[in-house]
């Protein structure tokens, strides 16, 4: 496959072919945060989703207010789809709570939340909380470092 498309590359540069060439879509995984009370909301929304040109699954997780789509499809489209169905709808804020270096900092932790996840932002990764103790203190006195201080 990829000699016949660098061959076809190569010849099409010295003729002019009238066909307009795609581009091609990536394959994505698109997370969406939608609120979905019952079994009509969460069928609307995954009719709504899967009859989308390009969508090869869709997952829906009613407990945490999550749909997932898998395909060859933008967010942007899958996100205004989903609101055409009467629901708010906003690309999944959050991460694992294991991911995120300072989870308790200004504007990362959320009490609406599913569990094990805090909203995604920068200041969560680059600012660490005030009193935190700083990793080059913690081993320096750790049994695992050999160099450590013998007072302890």
């Amino acid at each position: 496959m990829g000699a016949l498309d660098s061959l076809s590359d190569y010849i099409s540069d010295y003729f002019y072919v009238s066909k307009r060439r795609r581009k091609r879509k990536v394959m994505q995984t698109v997370n969406i945060k939608v609120k979905m009370d019952c079994d009509g909301c969460e069928r609307r929304v995954k009719n709504a989703v899967s009859s989308m040109k390009g969508v090869k699954s869709v997952e829906m997780n009613r407990k945490i207010n999550k749909v997932t789509v898998s395909g060859y499809v933008e967010p942007k489209k899958v996100l205004k789809r989903v609101e055409g169905t009467g629901k708010k709808a906003e690309i999944w804020p959050y991460v694992p709570y294991n991911v995120v270096a300072y989870p308790y900092a200004v504007g990362t932790y959320d009490k609406k939340a599913p569990a094990g996840f805090v909203r995604k932002s920068e200041q969560s990764q680059l600012q660490p909380l005030p009193g935190a103790p700083d990793d080059n203190f913690i081993s320096l006195f750790s049994d695992e470092n050999p160099n450590a201080c013998t007072v302890m």
